[in-house]
């Protein structure tokens, strides 16, 4: 309270200015860039959402896959180091996982599928055909 009124005395200050001063800051809008300016229309998305990445040796390893499902966390599976039928049994143990879990399960490359619980959103396209040839 002192230290106010020592600095008024010294530097007194108009009420008025102030007041236009405050009036004229509000008033300017904030540039947004393009970056701080939201794309999609996503809510609810934890702040700890994870991904995991794999890379099965053996069928028995889907399990673990299916353990960070239910744990909320997006899983992306690289099946190139499965044999074929190793490989289509993980990814229908996995299909049941996800439905169990009301998630999602989709094909993002060549032996490649992304896996994700009902917790995260996936927009977007990717197209696995040449479209270019």
């Amino acid at each position: 309270m002192a230290f106010e009124k020592f600095k008024n005395f010294i530097a007194p200050v108009d009420e008025d200015e102030v007041d236009d001063e405050m009036e004229e800051t509000e008033s300017i809008p904030r540039p947004v860039s393009a970056y701080e300016t939201q794309k999609t229309k996503v809510s609810n998305i934890p702040s700890n959402a994870q991904m995991v990445l794999f890379e099965p040796r053996s069928f028995e390893e889907a399990e673990e896959i299916g353990r960070h499902l239910k744990q909320k966390r997006a899983c992306v599976v690289n099946l190139h180091r499965l044999q074929r039928d190793y490989a289509q049994r993980t990814i229908d143990f996995l299909t049941g996982v996800v439905f169990a879990l009301d998630g999602t399960i989709q094909k993002i490359g060549h032996n490649v599928i992304l896996c994700t619980p009902r917790t995260v959103v996936v927009n977007g396209e990717i197209s696995l055909d040449s479209e270019d040839d």
